[in-house]
């Protein structure tokens, strides 16, 4: 039997959308521009701006790009930020523009910065001021010819902008000396912005909108090309698989994860924007106290988080006495949701802690557990409408149901190609048009897809497949560990062994505790030859623990 999955999902969705429903995200946001105009749309640091605010400052920015810096539909531009008001302004405007988005991770080394600019070609970036002086150091490089320079608190209401932003400035001196000078400030671009000479684009279903980077399947750093399409087809498949558990106009998201992320931009700030949600972004959510102090504010009804996320505000004293009894959707992506997390989750909070999946490639998302699920099932959900997951072998056949295999996808928020590497596309399609995600997993008959772990990571001890995420699984579950990672490490014996990292909960917890637990769960050539306790664990921008890092 073809490990393909064709049947009906959960009650009251469909099996098939209309990927061409819309025919742009500025349609999309458009609508919701105008039905949600009085209702809010964003809140960050005390600031709340309405869809209908939203839409006017929208507007100032995408005349700005248009009549004064000329730009034209097409050109690419850049956005480092972090979750702020500045970026959904942003972000909005130059798409209106008919512009295509670079979005830029905000803590990245001149040389990774230097490298995604020039790849793309971006001719303009709006960058956070914290950041411009490694903008600086690269701009030579590159063929940014117009640089919007914004400090944190420029969108707040005055005096606290000044305030926040000279704190940031001069007392916790988070802004480095920096000199561009053709740099605009954020507030200036959005004064010479006029909204009422804003040129009409007619933005295309396959016109770009964005140019996500990622290191993909094979390591090497590059832009998933994401059409309109892909994006709006994400959008309305993600629509028809929440609705029956969404109020329009109603919702209150958490957002943590980062923006310029795939997760959080298509979940938090198309998705649920498109459903007159109210985003409130958490611009540090490394500052756990911090980050309680504000979800003890809202009546939330929906956190979309990663598992380390998830599992430090467990580990925060107070965050069993928030109030939870709005929560409707937890949802957990990114990297495997553990076991141990997920259910402390829903003994905390009284709601299961959902686990979806996708990839940059694939806009992101490709499965998600039903809304309705009782409890953590291990599994990363089932596909969503018109998508096919299949799970195939090296040469590219479907495996039986139940066992191990790539997991692929195929759908229309199947990205169009990497940005200008026809060959790393090539080889990351399969000859009937899937996407190769480079992860491994299975199928069961009920069609709920379980990822067992990228195939890169696995560990091979004397002929055995060893998958990290069982093992960080299990010693998870012990009661001493706040964190851990698990690689492969050449050894002479078993040609490679498990090294295991670990982050203490408890001072008290030594190798023997953890051999004793080990072996207890796991047969012996799992169980982890070296051991390695670590203050903390090296993470990417929303979370993920870098497994590559700790091998290198």
């Amino acid at each position: 039997m073809e490990a393909i999955w064709h049947k009906n999902y959960q009650e009251g969705v469909p099996f098939e959308i209309d990927p061409r429903e819309y025919n742009s995200i500025p349609e999309i946001l458009e609508g919701a521009f105008k039905k949600f105009s009085n209702l809010p749309a964003y809140h960050n640091m005390g600031k709340t701006i309405t869809f209908g605010e939203l839409e006017t400052q929208c507007k100032q920015f995408c005349s700005y790009l248009q009549n004064r810096l000329n730009l034209q539909p097409g050109d690419r531009v850049a956005l480092m930020l972090p979750n702020i008001l500045q970026y959904p302004i942003a972000l909005f405007g130059l798409l209106q523009a008919g512009m295509a988005a670079v979005n830029v991770n905000p803590l990245y080394t001149a040389r990774e910065l230097q490298h995604q600019l020039q790849d793309s070609g971006a001719k303009a970036i709006v960058i956070f001021a914290n950041s411009a002086h490694i903008l600086e150091s690269v701009l030579p490089a590159t063929e940014v010819e117009h640089v919007i320079v914004t400090e944190i608190g420029d969108m707040l209401t005055f005096p606290k902008s000044w305030i926040v932003n000279a704190v940031i400035k001069y007392v916790k001196k988070m802004v480095p000396n920096w000199n561009i000078p053709q740099a605009v400030s954020f507030k200036d671009a959005m004064d010479q912005g006029d909204p009422a000479a804003v040129k009409p684009v007619a933005v295309d279903y396959e016109d770009v909108a964005f140019l996500q980077y990622t290191g993909g399947t094979t390591g090497v750093s590059k832009g998933a090309v994401l059409t309109h399409g892909n994006l709006v087809a994400n959008i309305t498949q993600a629509r028809a698989w929440i609705k029956p558990e969404i109020r329009e106009g109603k919702e209150v998201v958490i957002t943590p994860l980062p923006l310029y992320h795939i997760f959080a931009l298509t979940a938090n700030c198309l998705t649920f924007s498109s459903l007159g949600a109210l985003n409130v972004l958490i611009t540090n959510p490394r500052d756990i106290p911090n980050f309680v102090k504000e979800l003890k504010k809202w009546d939330f009804t929906v956190i979309i988080g990663v598992n380390t996320l998830f599992n430090a505000l467990l580990n925060h004293v107070e965050f069993k006495n928030l109030n939870f009894r709005n929560l409707g959707i937890a949802l957990g992506g990114g990297m495997a949701v553990q076991r141990p997390v997920g259910e402390a989750w829903q003994k905390v909070t009284g709601k299961p802690l959902l686990e979806a999946y996708g990839l940059t490639e694939t806009s992101p998302a490709a499965c998600i557990n039903p809304l309705n699920l009782p409890g953590y099932n291990g599994y990363v959900g089932l596909p969503l409408p018109s998508t096919i997951v299949a799970v195939k072998d090296d040469n590219e056949k479907d495996v039986p149901l139940g066992e191990i295999g790539e997991i692929c996808i195929k759908g229309p928020q199947v990205m169009k190609e990497y940005w200008q590497r026809p060959e790393e596309t090539r080889i990351v399609m399969t000859f009937d048009g899937f996407f190769k995600t480079g992860d491994l997993g299975f199928m069961n008959a009920e069609g709920f897809v379980k990822i067992v772990d990228r195939k890169k990571d696995m560990i091979i001890v004397s002929g055995f497949n060893v998958y990290p995420n069982e093992i960080e699984e299990v010693i998870a579950g012990h009661d001493k560990v706040l964190e851990c990672a698990a690689i492969g490490v050449a050894d002479e014996k078993s040609g490679e062994a498990v090294k295991l990292f670990v982050v203490k909960k408890e001072p008290s917890l030594t190798e023997d505790d953890l051999r004793r637990f080990c072996k207890e769960q796991l047969t012996g050539y799992k169980i982890p030859k070296f051991i390695e306790f670590r203050a903390e664990l090296p993470k990417t921008n929303v979370g993920k623990i870098l497994r590559r890092a700790l091998r290198d």
